[in-house]
């Protein structure tokens, strides 16, 4: 059974919202209740919903009494109760403890692992997929870090991806991705197994991170390149090492300041990671399979080119469509990630 008096109190407060926001609220509190009031929003329709089709059952089942109404309410009973079981998942489901960092944009960092070139050419075709997927979500994506090999492959790779529930999409991606293909440096046919690493890291803002400044050191040193006067002559690159933990952040642009700025905004990234990481194994040790925070070296997933095969480990899901999920289209692999992990809170709740 659903908590009657945990419904009343979110649409009451769902509502109190809404009042303000219609009364217009200080210019400070704006961004606050507007956040509120949208994370809300989904579950109280599901709520409402659910009440209606309560209401429903309960008129139909009236309607027994009534010998003239009677034949249509028994019509129409089975399809109503069926339903039912349905909208109750749907509003559990909508009731869940939301990840905090879902709505948040995110920081990706994509680096080969094994099987060198062709691994960094792999990191690659990943780093395309991913920016098609923000494409087709109409997400921004900015590339950041960029270092790349002689054949065009990615030695690292990090972005910063903005738009609408992006770390709610991307943070099951994390983890190993095994591709398995005949590389175009193979003369002989051969099918090589190679592998490239992704890490998705929400964003940080300053209040979630203090970093004080003794905890720091910044160097400055020559930006690398292709070449040209400005990387020749100009120390704009910035390299932030975090003493406590002994993160490095390098970024290249050409402007020193958007470099310090852009350093530090990947370094609270990761000490959030870490931190939120830390938080996770101290309160839910039991729930280490959970999809969404594996370890970052464990294979989550194969990419069988010959084969147009894609395999995801974690939930045993294999598709024959690689060549759609390599140009971007990834909705029903985190679709069913996500439903996963829905369904494994919920048993852990009852």
């Amino acid at each position: 059974m659903l908590p009657a008096d945990r419904l009343r109190q979110i649409t009451e407060r769902f509502e109190y919202l809404e009042a303000r926001l219609n009364a217009g609220p200080r210019t400070e509190e704006i961004a606050a209740i507007s956040r509120e009031y949208a994370e809300l929003k989904p579950v109280v329709e599901q709520i409402a919903a659910f009440h209606d089709l309560q209401a429903e059952i309960e008129e139909a089942e009236a309607l027994l009494d009534d010998p003239e109404m009677a034949p249509l309410a028994e019509e129409e009973l089975p399809r109503l109760r069926k339903a039912l079981p349905k909208a109750e998942q749907a509003l559990q489901i909508a009731l869940l403890p939301r990840d905090e960092a879902d709505a948040r944009p995110a920081m990706i960092e994509i680096r080969p692992g094994t099987g060198g070139d062709e691994a960094a050419l792999f990191a690659g075709d990943l780093l395309r997929m991913y920016q098609r997927y923000a494409e087709a979500r109409g997400w921004r994506f900015e590339i950041i870090e960029e270092q790349l090999t002689e054949l065009g492959g990615i030695k690292e790779l990090v972005g910063h991806i903005t738009g609408e529930n992006v770390f709610a999409r991307l943070k099951y991606e994390s983890g190993v991705h095994r591709v398995q293909r005949v590389p175009t440096t193979e003369s002989g046919g051969r099918i090589h197994t190679s592998a490239a690493t992704v890490a998705v890291l929400p964003e940080a803002e300053e209040v979630d991170i203090d970093i004080p400044a003794t905890d720091i050191r910044i160097d400055t040193m020559r930006a690398s390149g292709a070449g040209g006067q400005h990387v020749n002559t100009t120390d704009s690159a910035v390299r932030i090492t975090h003493i406590p933990s002994g993160i490095v952040v390098t970024s290249s642009e050409k402007s020193q300041h958007r470099n310090r700025e852009i350093a530090m905004n990947v370094l609270r990234a990761r000490l959030f990671d870490l931190e939120r990481q830390r938080m996770d194994d101290a309160r839910a040790a039991s729930r280490k399979s959970q999809v969404g925070s594996g370890d970052r070296s464990e294979r989550i997933r194969t990419y069988n080119f010959p084969q147009g095969r894609l395999t995801d480990h974690r939930i045993n899901l294999t598709l024959y469509k690689l060549d759609q999920v390599m140009a971007g289209d990834l909705d029903e692999i985190i679709d069913a990630l996500t439903a996963d992990d829905q369904a494994r809170m919920l048993a852990e709740m009852q």
